[in-house]
């Protein structure tokens, strides 16, 4: 007696082993594509690319910044935790004293597209301070949404950046915040928002002028009573470790428009962008420069917020930006 198996029965199995992923696993730290570019030149590009990361990984090895793993600056499964971490963007003007009326009010709306911790503090600092410019593939796109959700989808914004200090600069060789926005507009993330780099910093203040204090300190300093750094020593440095008033003092008139780039700004709605928000201090001075040269300040876009609000997990979107 032989019996016959219907021909469903082996469809139905092979739809099983589509949908199943017990069945047919598939790598979990290999990027997956919906379908194969159909294009010759963009399949040529694909092999390129591919071809490139791999000589890269023999001339240059490299470690996962935040597990590391081998031969991958950041592995797929970090890269789906800086974006999960970004995947809705939150208001943290109120932890930002810098930005907060004395009425509780805020001055300057800022959207951050995370918190500033785990994954995503670890690829900062890495961009940042290490060198791994690479990292802006995945940051660039979680700072496009902070600003997609900032402007909710509306049109006639532009994106005006926080400059970063010429030591800032000179240490790293490159600007962060300007490489970021770099691949926001190589890959059309925001091809309806121009990006207009007019702010710039102004030198240091003289130290006569900077505040009473740091005259007393300066004398001292030179009748030997005063040991470690002078103020014009600390002013060189970062705003990492200092006080909120220090870094409002520190802060105060730096910034403005650069020369002949003024009128660009004037009647136009702004959205300032930084990297890191902590006191708010930058980007109130910049605002203020902003403001001064006729700009209309419609609120900030940060990639990540020091101290993220206790209502860090209601969306931007509920409360947009003007």
């Amino acid at each position: 007696m032989t019996f016959t198996v219907p021909s469903s029965w082996f469809l139905t199995q092979q739809t099983r082993q589509d949908v199943d992923p017990d069945l047919n696993p598939v790598e979990p730290d290999r990027a997956r594509r919906r379908a194969t570019d159909q294009r010759r030149t963009g399949r040529l590009i694909a092999a390129l690319q591919a071809a490139w990361v791999d000589l890269l990984t023999v001339l240059i090895p490299v470690d996962c910044v935040c597990c590391e793993k081998e031969d991958a600056v950041l592995c797929g499964s970090c890269a789906r935790k800086v974006r999960q971490l970004c995947k809705q963007p939150f208001r943290a003007e109120q932890e930002s004293p810098a930005l907060v009326d004395v009425d509780g009010t805020a001055k300057t709306e800022v959207v951050a597209a995370g918190a500033y911790r785990d994954e995503l503090a670890r690829c900062l600092l890495s961009f940042k301070h290490h060198g791994q410019w690479r990292l802006a593939a995945v940051l660039a796109p979680c700072l496009g949404k902070a600003v997609q959700t900032a402007i909710g989808g509306r049109s006639g914004y532009c994106l005006v950046p926080v400059p970063s200090s010429g030591k800032a600069y000179r240490r790293r060789g490159f600007s962060p915040l300007h490489l970021l926005l770099f691949f926001i507009r190589v890959r059309r993330i925001l091809p309806f928002c121009p990006i207009l780099d007019v702010l710039e910093r102004r030198g240091e203040p003289p130290v006569m002028t900077a505040r009473p204090r740091a005259v007393l300190e300066v004398a001292a300093r030179l009748f030997g009573e005063v040991s470690g750094r002078t103020p014009v020593e600390r002013a060189g440095g970062g705003q990492k470790g200092l006080g909120r008033g220090e870094r409002a003092r520190r802060v105060r008139g730096s910034m403005r428009i650069r020369a002949g780039r003024g009128k660009e700004l004037r009647g136009r709605r702004c959205i300032l962008v930084d990297d890191v928000l902590t006191t708010g201090a930058t980007l109130a001075e910049a605002a203020r420069a902003v403001t001064l040269a006729g700009g209309v300040v419609s609120g900030a876009v940060v990639l990540a917020a020091t101290r993220p609000p206790a209502y860090a997990s209601v969306a931007a979107g509920d409360h947009p930006t003007q």
